[in-house]
Order: C-alpha cells, then sequence, then structure tokens
C-alpha cells in the first residue's frame, strides 16, 4: 500500500471515528434528558409517553410546555396572599359539611384565582394541566382526578363521597401552589 492510499485509509478510519463518537455523545445526551425529565415529570411523564405514543414526541411535548412556563413568569406568592388563600381553604373546607357540592365548586374557584395570582393563564382547562405540569407535576393529576369527579355527575347530584374525595384532590393541588416549585434550571441548561 503506497503512503498516498494509507493517508486515504487513515483520514477515512478518522472521519468513521468522529461520527461514531458523535453519535454515541448524542444519544447519551438524550438519554441524560430523558432522564432528567422523566425525574422532574415523575407520573406526568409517563402519562404523556401514553399520550402521544412515544418518548420522543412526548419529550418534544413536555420541553414545549417548560418553554411555556418560562415565558409566563409565575410569581410567588407573598405571605399576606398565602394567609389569604388559606384562611380562604379553611371557610370552604368548613363549608362542606353542609354543601359539599357548593364547597367543592368553590374549592375551584379558589384554585382558579390562586392561580391567577401566581401568574397562570386559567382560560382553558387542558392548557391549565399542562402549564400546571412544569412546576406542580407530582400533583396535576389529583386537578385531573378533581376536575373528572365534579364533572362526572353530567347533571346529576353527586354521592357525598365523590364530592369529599374531589375536595382530597383539590387540596392537594391547592397546598403545592401555595409553595414556591423546584427552579427547572437543571433541565432547562440541559436542553439548551
Amino acid at each position: 500500500m503506497d503512503n498516498q492510499t494509507l493517508t486515504w485509509v487513515i483520514v477515512a478510519l478518522a472521519a468513521v471515528a468522529v461520527v461514531v463518537i458523535a453519535v454515541i455523545a448524542s444519544r447519551r445526551r438524550a438519554h441524560r434528558r430523558s432522564a432528567e425529565l422523566r425525574e422532574h415529570f415523575g407520573p406526568e411523564y409517563d402519562r404523556a409517553v401514553a399520550e402521544h405514543g412515544d418518548s420522543k414526541r412526548a419529550e418534544r411535548e413536555l420541553l414545549a410546555r417548560a418553554e411555556r412556563v418560562e415565558r409566563i413568569q409565575i410569581r410567588e406568592l407573598n405571605a399576606a396572599d398565602r394567609a389569604r388563600y388559606h384562611s380562604a381553604w379553611t371557610d370552604i373546607q368548613a363549608r362542606f359539611v353542609d354543601d359539599p357540592a357548593l364547597a367543592v365548586s368553590d374549592a375551584n374557584e379558589l384554585i382558579g384565582r390562586v392561580m391567577r395570582a401566581r401568574g397562570y393563564p386559567t382560560e382553558n382547562f387542558e392548557q391549565r394541566v399542562a402549564d400546571l405540569s412544569v412546576d406542580h407535576p407530582l400533583v396535576v393529576q389529583h386537578y385531573r382526578a378533581a376536575r373528572s369527579l365534579a364533572a362526572s355527575s353530567g347533571g346529576a347530584q353527586l354521592n357525598t363521597e365523590d364530592l369529599r374525595q374531589a375536595m382530597v384532590h383539590y387540596r392537594f393541588l391547592f397546598t403545592d401552589l401555595l409553595q414556591e416549585p423546584e427552579p427547572l434550571s437543571r433541565m432547562r441548561e440541559s436542553h439548551a
């Protein structure tokens, strides 16, 4: 083999090695991003995969949610607002004994007020859930469950146990909304 052929073989092998290294690095980055998304979104990650049919589509959706929420500028509640909302929640829970259906409706409305105060858009339920899933991924399923229970009556009166369950679900979300969420800086940095 002459020197020119040897040089071309070495260049070709080097190019193949660079491509292989790039593919391995890309797969590791994707795997790390998937693990971070799975860790951050918890059960919402699995739900998104089931809804979208595969992890790549689900991850694109979850990252799009995170980017949208980053642009929304979610605000922390001050101590006075937290106390006021907490007091309103306590009043709603006390009214549950006398009028469970009204208490559940009031709980839903209070959650909407807290969300607006925090800066979340509240026009569309599905968008609300998607936005909440970014900063409150471990409790967003409670919001869905409460909404489902409250809407399941189809005009008929719900039984008290269903209403109690809806209140419990709303309470999980309400309590989490009053807290400041974990920052997503790690996930956002690795996505960039």
